[in-house]
């Protein structure tokens, strides 16, 4: 990771959940990238991406949130996507909310995979 984006993984629920604070930009989403798709090829569980602790999500975040829901749906994996006010407002601006699977929070995304 880099300085402006920290993060890290722990199983939930039958789940994973990746958690990740700072910025999610043009510095740090080919670290995002490289971090989630590590995870994701370690494991086959269905995966929670926490992004409630985000400040910023610019295009380029929002180009690598949409890799990553591809590789999931292309491995049939379930994935949810949590957010803040400010990450919901940016994912639903460009009607991406529906494909990256955005719920309200970190309970119903657990309770979604878990189903």
């Amino acid at each position: 990771m880099t300085v402006s984006l920290r993060g890290g993984f722990e199983h939930h629920d039958g789940g994973l959940v990746l958690h990740f604070t700072g910025q999610l930009d043009a510095y740090s989403e080919k670290q995002f990238l490289g971090y989630v798709t590590d995870v994701l090829q370690a494991n086959q569980l269905p995966i929670v991406l926490d992004l409630s602790k985000i400040d910023f999500l610019d295009s380029s975040g929002l180009g690598a949130l949409v890799q990553i829901a591809k590789l999931c749906k292309d491995a049939k994996r379930r994935l949810q996507l949590v957010g803040n006010t400010r990450v919901n407002q940016t994912i639903k601006l460009v009607r991406l909310d529906g494909f990256l699977n955005l719920v309200d929070d970190l309970s119903t995304a657990l309770s979604q995979i878990a189903a």
